[in-house]
């Protein structure tokens, strides 16, 4: 089977090559969304038949099967996040034709005279906040984003203001391509808060941020002005080198208090997807105040006990963020993909249940996983290493630090097998 795949602007007049043009001609059936029929439906021939597409998609894919062609209509740049990729995911052994034009933030660029071969290209269209975080966090100067109808330029603006991105200007491109109705807006954050934009519209952010590397205890909001309840900041460091978080996908901070591991890791590794539990309902507070004091956006915070959290029948559970998987999912372990599946986990507090904690991790680590755990009585070392040798887990050599003259610190390290 065989596509020719023609991308489109959002203009009713559309100029297209005569490749394009013939390849409509010699068509029978075609495809596209009801916004391309209506762009397109003047040029089609009287007896043709048209294929929407919509969702479920493994349905559409069952009309093309009728077929040897489909000429395809998709938007701009058909490989550029586009429904050409879908095709090739779904039907790998089609043969395409690709005749493509300009993608959405090409033409922004282009109209603002913007050079856009250095832009860090984010899709938030039915895609979560990882990738647009990530950039910030890498402190990207220019951020091109494909945006949808939840996240809008004014939730894009107000995101980046609540976790101290704010030397920024966004640029809006509304309805590109259509010489009706498009418009370009360049906007400071706090006024792009408050701009309604039209969909369709894509954006360009232009700016820069100062990323820290190892944040000053004292700069912590605290539980209670307590100083002791906090991984302090060299053994904090030293903790995230011994996990090798750079080669790490999903860390799990267990006993999150503060956040001081989890918005360390964030901004230091930030391809990690993280995820943090503490028991404590202060927790939420304190990662809110702290999380967005350090630009560290993303953490997917838990409160509740650990093994009530991760247990088959959960109890009495509150958790921070709404689209957390708590809300849908009463089994937190079930509910993993495997993006989710912990190949590192951090256990700052353990209320006695370190063995137990350790056992539970066991169950969905990623193999080649690892465990770290900071030691300050021989107690919990030895429950870790016994824990960890029952477990089949290989022991790393740990590291024995000593800030000052008291309470000497083991920072301990166990591997699953790969």
């Amino acid at each position: 089977m065989t596509f020719t795949v023609i991308g489109i602007t959002d203009n009713s007049r559309q100029c297209l090559t005569d490749e394009a043009l013939a390849a409509i001609r010699g068509g029978t059936v075609f495809s596209g969304g009801r916004r391309h029929h209506q762009l397109m439906s003047h040029l089609l021939p009287p007896e043709h038949r048209w294929i929407d597409i919509t969702v479920p998609l493994a349905d559409v894919f069952d009309q093309y099967r009728g077929h040897d062609h489909v000429v395809v209509f998709a938007s701009g740049d058909p490989l550029f996040y586009g429904f050409a990729n879908t095709i090739r995911r779904m039907m790998p052994e089609a043969e395409i034709r690709l005749l493509p034009t300009f993608n959405s933030l090409q033409m922004l660029a282009h109209r603002l005279l913007m050079p856009y071969h250095d832009m860090q290209v984010v899709s938030l269209t039915g895609r979560p906040w990882q990738e647009l975080d990530r950039a910030l966090i890498e402190n990207k100067p220019k951020i091109g984003i494909l945006t949808d109808g939840t996240h809008t330029p004014a939730a894009i603006a107000q995101r980046m203001t609540a976790y101290g991105f704010t030397d920024y200007v966004m640029h809006v491109g509304e309805h590109l391509g259509n010489p009706d109705l498009e418009r370009v807006t360049t906007l400071s954050l706090a006024d792009a808060q408050a701009y309604e934009a039209t969909q369709p519209n894509c954006l360009i952010v232009c700016g820069s941020h100062v990323r820290r590397m190892g944040i000053p205890d004292s700069e912590f909001e605290l539980l209670d002005g307590r100083e002791r309840m906090i991984t302090k900041m060299p053994i904090r460091l030293m903790s995230l080198h011994a996990m090798h978080l750079e080669r790490r996908r999903t860390l799990w901070d267990i006993g999150s208090c503060t956040g001081s591991i989890s918005i360390e890791a964030r901004l230091q590794f930030p391809h990690l997807h993280v995820r943090a539990f503490e028991v404590r309902t202060e927790g939420e507070r304190l990662m809110n105040i702290n999380s967005r004091r350090f630009s560290a956006p993303g953490i997917d915070l838990h409160i509740g006990n650990f093994l009530d959290l991760t247990a088959s029948q959960p109890h009495n559970l509150t958790t921070s963020q709404p689209h957390n998987l708590l809300t849908s999912q009463p089994h937190i372990l079930t509910a993993l993909n495997p993006s989710e599946t912990p190949d590192a986990v951090f256990i700052g507090g353990h209320g006695g249940q370190l063995a137990e904690i350790m056992q539970r991790v066991a169950t969905c680590m990623a193999p080649g996983g690892c465990i770290c755990m900071n030691s300050v009585t021989e107690a919990s070392r030895q429950t870790f290493v016994d824990t960890a040798l029952s477990l089949g887990m290989t022991l790393t050599t740990p590291l024995h630090i000593s800030l000052n003259d008291y309470n000497p610190i083991d920072i301990l390290t166990c591997e699953l097998p790969s």
